[in-house]
């Protein structure tokens, strides 16, 4: 396993255990999942943070 999966099932987890039921448990684990993804991509070296800040500012 690579840290992009576990870091999105470490998100999904979370956002499981943190609120169960109904539309805004469905919005916790989305919003946790997508934040345990990038964290596993920053983690794997497959998320330039950099070039994402950049790519923002040059279209401004």
């Amino acid at each position: 396993m690579n840290g992009t999966l576990i870091g999105l099932l470490f998100g999904l987890a979370l956002g499981f255990a943190a609120a169960f039921g109904g539309f805004g448990a469905f919005v916790a684990v989305l919003v946790l999942g997508g934040l345990g993804l990038l964290v596993g991509r920053w983690a794997d070296g497959k998320l330039d943070l950099a070039a994402l800040v950049g790519a923002a500012r040059d279209r401004r």
